[in-house]
């Protein structure tokens, strides 16, 4: 019963981050073409806002569920990541999870001190869109694809 509830929380709180880079990369991002340069600062700093409240939670829901998940099924699979396909694909799953927690921690810590600019935001929202397209596909693929 504690899986399932971890599960759930993990899945919830995926949804909520995906849904939001993809947001930012496929809709927030053209809008650019759309919107007054002074709308979309407006847009672009109320959607920061929200998320620099939001995230930090969303990503503490997701890494807490996801290492209570790993704990309570999935150590001894990882203990020989190499040893059958389920494995190794949960351990790229992991080290990309990995990556994407230090990208919102470096993002974080540069916020801090004022060294964010708009491309450095557009470099990891796109970098953290394939790392979520990545994640989804091993996260699928870890149950079908075997050798």
């Amino acid at each position: 019963m504690l899986y399932l509830l971890f599960l759930l929380a993990h899945l919830f709180a995926a949804l909520i981050f995906i849904g939001t880079v993809f947001f930012e990369v496929l809709i927030l991002a053209r809008l650019h073409q759309q919107l007054p340069a002074r709308v979309m600062v407006q847009v672009e700093q109320g959607v920061g806002q929200r998320a620099r409240v939001l995230m930090p939670w969303v990503l503490l829901m997701l890494f807490g569920a996801g290492i209570g998940m790993v704990w309570l099924r999935y150590l001894p699979v990882l203990a020989a990541p190499l040893a059958s396909s389920f494995g190794t694909l949960l351990a790229l799953k992991l080290i990309l999870a990995a990556s994407v927690l230090l990208h919102f921690l470096l993002t974080m810590l540069r916020m801090r001190r004022g060294r964010v600019g708009p491309g450095y935001l557009r470099f990891v929202h796109l970098s953290l869109f394939g790392h979520m397209v990545a994640i989804v596909v091993l996260a699928k693929s870890m149950f079908y694809l075997t050798w």
